[in-house]
């Protein structure tokens, strides 16, 4: 097998095992033995589990950030560009339910380099958003900017969270509540 795709079936099968078990139960001979090779041969490729955890929060990152991007794409107003960038991030969370417990159980991994990838990954998400408000919003302070794209990562977030315990809750729901939330204040600010 390819070096990229055995590496890349490595991360996948890793994000499972720390979804299931959390990072610090997580073992090494574990992911080994479901990828089918050898615990020299993941040290090799990562040159730790800290390593390998870092290369699951890497592409879990690259991965969002690709959809939000392609979900916004052709967006026709501030709003349209919101609710669909929501829509991703929500349909995100459903479908990588691994990387989203990666991110989510963060209070784990505190003081190592995995927490500061996690939060890497937020202010991607941030400087996402303040990107896009900044194209909607004439004459909107940087400082508001900022402040509002924050708000939109830490309230979803949360209301991520919620939906976990609510099964019943689309990606669609979740975006209906966060547009009917957040929207308000932020239509004020936008110009088109």
């Amino acid at each position: 097998m390819p070096r990229a795709q055995r590496e890349r079936q490595m991360v996948e099968i890793a994000e499972i095992v720390f979804a299931e078990r959390g990072y610090s139960a997580a073992s090494m001979d574990d992911i080994a033995d479901r990828v089918g090779v050898s615990k020299p041969m993941l040290y090799e490729y990562f040159n730790s589990k800290e390593g390998l955890l870092l290369a699951c929060i890497s592409e879990a990152r690259a991965q969002l950030r690709h959809v939000t991007e392609q979900a916004v794409a052709g967006a026709t107003d501030a709003q349209d560009a919101m609710r669909r960038g929501l829509q991703a991030f929500f349909v995100f969370i459903r479908e990588r339910r691994q990387a989203w417990a990666l991110v989510r159980h963060e209070s784990t991994l505190i003081g190592t380099s995995a927490a500061q990838e996690i939060e890497a990954t937020r202010q991607q998400q941030t400087d996402l958003i303040a990107a896009l408000m900044t194209g909607y919003f004439d004459d909107a302070d940087a400082g508001r900017v900022e402040a509002a794209a924050e708000f939109v990562v830490g309230g979803c977030e949360r209301l991520a969270i919620w939906c976990e315990r609510h099964e019943d809750v689309t990606p669609e729901v979740a975006t209906q509540h966060a547009m009917d939330l957040l929207w308000y204040g932020l239509e004020r600010l936008a110009t088109r």
